[in-house]
């Protein structure tokens, strides 16, 4: 499976990123990959190559170019349960100086990147994302309707909040597929009804979905929070949103 380390132009730098794709010599639709919030990591980079095998060229950048290559910070081969706190206060300042502004600045400058480059084929992309990378994924598919034709998100962070432009109130821009697929305890019951209620109402073509028995985290397998068995619920419900939205490759 070729793979790539990238470096994609940005109005604020040169994002570093990773990419997985079929050696077939064929084109194949482009996926934009959103990291969670641990960052670009041989974890991710694993589940870009999983993908790829299936027929697509993926692009995972490094969304905290601004301070530097990653990794940004030390992380352990194993993300205890235990270490959370302290890598999180790390990590925090960083995620908190990935502005909205920012958000859409960069999705503009990652989806013209991956549309360009010769693998990729001609047509519709997806974005999916992780933890948090799942509302970037939802904020790029309301910014590019006439490009993304599917969103999908696992585990997902801050997609219901009070901001005006919380991702749960972009629907109205979105034309992609959604699936949102939730540990337990992500959004609170009032939480996923006021998400729910929003989609329906500007008539998204979506699922939301609880995975039984899990926690926040649960397709990383770098962490505590993993889960084998949701691991796979994911993969069940991505590659069949795939195959249903983007185009077939083509020579």
């Amino acid at each position: 499976m070729p793979t790539k380390s990238l470096r994609i132009p940005t109005p604020d730098g040169q994002a570093d990123a990773f990419a997985a794709f079929p050696d077939d010599g064929e084109r194949h639709p482009g996926v934009l990959l959103y990291m969670d919030a641990f960052g670009l990591r041989a974890e991710l980079e694993e589940k870009a190559r999983e993908l790829a095998g299936h027929g697509y060229y993926v692009l995972v950048p490094n969304l905290y170019y601004r301070h530097g290559p990653a990794p940004v910070i030390e992380l352990p081969e194993h993300i205890a349960d235990d270490l959370r706190p302290s890598i999180f206060a790390q990590l925090m300042p960083l995620v908190e100086a990935h502005t909205t502004e920012r958000v859409l600045s960069d999705a503009d400058a990652y989806l013209r990147f991956l549309t360009a480059q010769p693998e990729v084929g001609v047509g519709p992309v997806a974005t999916i994302g992780y933890c948090m990378g799942a509302a970037l994924a939802v904020r790029t598919a309301a910014a590019h309707p006439d490009q993304v034709a599917a969103v999908a998100g696992f585990h997902p962070g801050l997609l219901v909040t009070d901001a005006p432009d919380s991702p749960h109130r972009l629907g109205a821009k979105l034309t992609a597929q959604v699936h949102l697929g939730l540990a337990v305890d992500d959004l609170s019951p009032e939480a996923l009804s006021e998400l729910n209620q929003a989609l329906d109402a500007a008539g998204v073509d979506y699922t939301t979905e609880i995975y039984p028995d899990t926690v926040h985290g649960f397709t990383m397998s770098d962490t505590d929070a993993f889960s084998d068995a949701a691991l796979q619920r994911h993969w069940d419900r991505l590659l069949p949103l795939l195959e249903r939205t983007l185009a077939k490759p083509v020579r």
